[in-house]
């Protein structure tokens, strides 16, 4: 008979943990800023992380051994060291970046079991966030290869929708093993030769002192790009590209190819029933299941800052309904006319862009924090003021908002109570420092002219304005980024 007893250990070993008087490893945090006692034992049995960085640090005067980690925060090593000595980790109210987070740290620490439990709890209870932020979650996990879940959730995602990495502004930055891992999927619902332009784009954005034209390449430049690509050309499927396509698209870069494959791409091309010695990938499967259509909006998301969900409670919203509508029936389709991370984050940018429209949603993440608020403005936003005041607009059907995230568990709804003064333009000379006024509810403003580098966009109190506060951490805040939607009816 075998006894077991695990959840005294863990309370004794937590207690170890809290113990000062007996520790001989100080880690240093947030840049030194922070610090945490532990004992050599314990880490170096726990994390084959901290054992080989144990055995390189030399104790000092005091036989303490002092270890470094400037780029992570207390909040999340506290976490780790209560899992390393008590196997213990409490996710409750902590927002869903927190978690992701943790887990980046923990894969740091080579703390595996942490690192797959933590990739677990993000696919199968926070999806959403995962693709609100995908273009970021994407990127990250491919830095190290140690997120085999997650990857395998993203890349089923990319291969029936491989817009959303291929069309994407920065594809050139994408981890050439992010790339590879694409490539080797038979169901990456693209054509071949696409794939290939693809690969193309890629290998030379790597080598950005490579002749422009390519009629001015050497030998020596497509040796580079054939040494850029060696990962990724092994999964080409090049004998189910067809023959005006190999003639116009591989043929000009036919020397990044071994000598012995274009051989038997041209044998095959002539005499395709003859044997060849190069291997021939099977053809890319084409999923049985209705795609949308490249050009329509379902090809990737329409926010980085709200989800489908949120789009339906805000679309209820705005039709006054006591029920949210469902993810499948939202009646509105959310236009994206600008975004802070793509247009900039200069106050004037929104009075140039979204001059004229009408019905528009702005959405804010807050910096630091989960934190999603915005406001809806039915009326139309105006830059034309010459005079000397700003001019307020009156409306019933304005709100402002706090939306449901990680750490809150229900959105706030804020309507408008002073009509006459809900919507703000702002005259000409103050655009460079005022964007979107909601009542004195909710407002962008930066001395800076810039919103994320101060702290003077705010939510207040003003009841007189708005029927609830839309609460955040602080009155005043910066922001990560920020998106303004025109909101139209489908028809």
């Amino acid at each position: 008979m075998s006894l077991k007893f695990f959840d005294k250990l863990s309370q004794n070993f937590i207690e170890l943990l809290n113990d000062k008087e007996d520790y001989n490893v100080i880690i240093e945090v947030e840049n030194k800023e922070k610090s945490f006692t532990a004992h050599s034992n314990i880490l170096k049995y726990r994390s084959s992380h901290f054992r080989q960085e144990l055995e390189n640090i030399q104790p000092n005067e005091n036989n303490i051994k002092i270890i470094t980690k400037p780029s992570i925060y207390s909040n999340i090593f506290d976490v780790i060291l209560k899992y390393i000595y008590g196997g213990i980790v409490n996710l409750e109210k902590v927002e869903t970046k927190f978690i992701f987070d943790l887990m980046l740290i923990a894969n740091e620490f080579e703390l595996i079991e942490l690192s797959n439990k933590l990739q677990i709890i993000l696919i199968e209870d926070k999806a959403s966030w995962l693709k609100t932020h995908f273009s970021f979650v994407y990127r990250t996990i491919f830095v190290k290869e140690n997120f085999k879940n997650l990857e395998n959730f993203c890349n089923d995602i990319v291969v029936k929708y491989p817009n959303l990495i291929f069309d994407s502004s920065d594809f050139t930055s994408l981890p050439e093993s992010a790339l590879v891992s694409l490539l080797k999927r038979d169901d990456l619902q693209m054509k071949e030769v696409e794939i290939w332009d693809y690969v193309i784009k890629w290998g030379i954005a790597q080598n950005p002192t490579l002749p422009t034209n390519l009629g001015d390449w050497t030998e020596e430049n497509f040796l580079t790009l054939k040494t850029t690509l060696q990962q990724c050309l092994p999964h080409i499927r090049y004998f189910h590209i067809i023959h005006i396509e190999i003639y116009d698209k591989i043929r000009p870069y036919k020397k990044i190819l071994d000598k012995q494959l274009w051989e038997d791409l041209n044998q095959h091309l002539a005499a395709p029933d003859r044997p060849i010695k190069s291997i021939i990938l099977p053809a890319r499967s084409v999923l049985v299941t209705d795609l949308p259509p490249r050009t329509t909006e379902l090809k990737e998301p329409f926010s980085t800052i709200i989800s489908e969900d949120h789009a339906a409670e805000i679309s209820s919203w705005i039709d006054r309904k006591t029920e949210t509508y469902s993810t499948t029936n939202i009646p509105y389709k959310f236009e994206l006319i600008l975004c802070g991370t793509r247009d900039g984050f200069a106050p004037q940018t929104f009075w140039n862009i979204c001059h004229g429209h009408a019905l528009t949603i702005v959405v804010v993440k807050v910096k630091g924090t989960d934190e999603i608020i915005g406001g809806y403005n039915p009326l139309a936003w105006d830059n034309t003021l010459d005079g000397n005041s700003n001019i307020w607009m009156e409306t019933k059907d304005s709100f402002i908002f706090a939306l449901k995230n990680g750490s809150i568990q229900n959105s706030i709804l804020s309507r408008v109570k002073n009509t006459k003064l809900a919507i703000l333009n702002v005259r000409k000379d103050r655009q460079k420092y005022q964007g979107p006024y909601f009542g004195f509810g909710f407002s962008l403003h930066s001395d800076k002219s810039n919103f994320n580098l101060d702290r003077l966009s705010y939510c207040d109190n003003f009841l007189d304005y708005y029927e609830k506060r839309i609460k955040t951490s602080s009155d005043k805040f910066s922001i990560d980024n920020y998106e303004v939607f025109k909101v139209l009816r489908k028809s």
